[in-house]
């Protein structure tokens, strides 16, 4: 009877041993967008103040948020940004998106099929009013346009400056080795930031660009235009960070002046709890936030 026993404790401290680690294991993905309205986010759109949505720029429908143009006649200098209130610095990001119908008249013409996300971004609340790029690093979206390659899932560098195979470069923005998407389809885009240490750009599950050490300089667009230029918020605090490196900060979604919609906006967080004894363990964080560690009581 005592063996049986010791066989049963056995059996269930191994079958409650590969339950916790199941657990651990799983990908606990954090929707950004809830599909229903803006919560969550802030609009900073050039020339307005934050969380001034001017002529409805970013709006939601069928589960999308779509970046509208229909109440504009022409666009000029509104070009529009929503940010995730919170800051990360180590995580994997997901989308879709998709490019529709015309650009509005006024916009330029580089901005044809033309929007992104901006990752490691400064804050809504910190952009000057007229300012209309964060100091970020863009995760490209381009559209095809019937006629050559165009890839999509670059990086541009407003205010910011990477490596690529190694070596720093001041180019503003960088191709990446993605296919050409025309019409408009979905596209599903991925980026894995890890601080500022490393960064991918995922197209349709393709690695497509590789870039490493990200930092502030460079000027705001080149050294010959400078955040001055740019119209940036602070800029001598600015000034003073050059070099220094982006390990962190927010996600925003780009209104350039052609309607694109996103969905399935998911976010899975890097850093966390790496106390293996901890309820919200996970054994797939790379960055310790053990601050943040739950325990369950004893009973």
């Amino acid at each position: 009877m005592s063996r049986v026993l010791s066989l049963f404790l056995i059996l269930s401290i191994f079958i409650t041993t590969v339950s916790a680690q199941k657990k651990s294991d799983q990908e606990d993905w954090q929707a950004l967008f809830n599909g229903k309205d803006l919560t969550g986010w802030d609009i900073k759109i050039a020339g307005h103040q934050v969380n001034d949505n001017h002529k409805n720029t970013f709006i939601v429908e069928d589960n999308m948020i779509r970046v509208n143009y229909k109440e504009y006649d022409k666009f000029t200098t509104e070009y529009g940004h929503m940010y995730y209130h919170k800051p990360f610095s180590h995580y994997k990001i997901r989308m879709q998106y998709r490019f529709t119908g015309k650009q509005v008249p006024g916009g330029a013409s580089w901005n044809v099929r033309n929007s992104g996300i901006m990752l490691h971004s400064q804050s809504a609340a910190s952009l000057g009013l007229d300012q209309d790029f964060p100091v970020s690093l863009e995760m490209q979206y381009l559209g095809g346009l019937d006629a050559g390659e165009r890839t999509t899932g670059n990086l541009c560098t407003p205010g910011t400056i990477v490596d690529i195979a190694g070596k720093t470069t001041l180019q503003h923005c960088i191709n990446s080795t993605s296919k050409t998407f025309n019409g408009d389809r979905w596209v599903t885009a991925e980026a894995i930031v890890l601080g500022d240490s490393i960064v991918y750009h995922l197209i349709e599950g393709d690695t497509v660009l590789v870039f490493t050490n990200p930092k502030i300089g460079g000027g705001y667009v080149s050294k010959s235009h400078t955040f001055k230029d740019g119209k940036v918020g602070n800029e001598d605090d600015w000034m003073r960070k050059q070099n220094t490196p982006l390990a962190s900060g927010y996600i925003a979604l780009q209104a350039e002046s052609h309607p694109i919609d996103f969905r399935n906006i998911e976010l899975l967080n890097l850093k966390g709890c790496m106390n293996p004894k901890a309820s919200n363990y996970k054994s797939y964080y790379v960055v310790a936030d053990n601050k943040a560690c739950t325990f369950s009581k004893k009973k």
